[in-house]
């Protein structure tokens, strides 16, 4: 006979209770004094370039003086001024502000800057600073040599560079002074061609100077 044993029941084990210990928060940043702090970046302004001339409405006196191509020159009320100009299909461009009337020309702005800067392009090729070609004779110098520097002298010229020749006196060779004053006027006279006597035979000490300049 069978016995009938006891069923044996399974207690489930209990679940392990989740960690209490609290989550750590993310560490703040240390604070830094206004003043201590760095400098942001600075933003490049912004430039806004103005026109070098008062034009068209920009202009501000009531009466003007007015100049320029198939214009009447003449004094006119700023309104008629502008009215001529807008007539012809230019601008009306204050000159001289400073004149009693201001002076204003009718013309193409763009055109009267282009103009302006080539002036100015000009003025500065002509102030340019011209180098000195320096020649030396002797108060007896030959034909052979006095030919041979005339030719770099005509060179130099040619160039645009001037000329600074002059005789040397050594020694006793001051009693020649007028010799090397003939000579220096014959080296002028055949460069009479290709330049201009800026000065004219000059004793300095124991030289004797002449200054030939270029033909512009």
């Amino acid at each position: 006979m069978t016995e009938n044993k006891p069923t044996e029941q399974t207690t489930p084990a209990a679940a392990t209770p989740a960690s209490t210990t609290p989550l750590a928060s993310p560490a703040r940043p240390a604070f830094v004094p206004f003043n201590k702090r760095p400098p942001r970046e600075a933003r490049p302004v912004r430039v806004i370039k103005e026109d070098a001339h008062k034009i068209n409405r920009r202009i501000t006196a009531k009466e003007v003086r007015l100049v320029g191509e198939d214009v009447e020159p003449g004094v006119y009320p700023i309104d008629k001024a502008l009215e001529i100009a807008r007539e012809l299909g230019v601008d009306l461009v204050e000159i001289s502000p400073n004149a009693t009337p201001p002076v204003c020309r009718a013309i193409d702005y763009k055109k009267f800057l282009y103009d302006q800067k080539k002036k100015q392009k000009e003025i500065k090729q002509n102030s340019q600073k011209v180098s000195v070609k320096e020649i030396r004779f002797g108060p007896t110098t030959d034909d052979h040599d006095f030919n041979f520097k005339l030719k770099h002298a005509i060179g130099f010229l040619e160039d645009g560079e001037k000329i600074r020749a002059y005789v040397f006196f050594k020694g006793r060779s001051i009693i020649y002074k007028e010799r090397g004053e003939i000579l220096l006027l014959k080296f002028a006279q055949a460069l009479e061609l290709y330049g201009k006597i800026e000065q004219l035979p000059k004793l300095e000490g124991k030289k004797m100077f002449l200054l030939v300049s270029p033909k512009k």
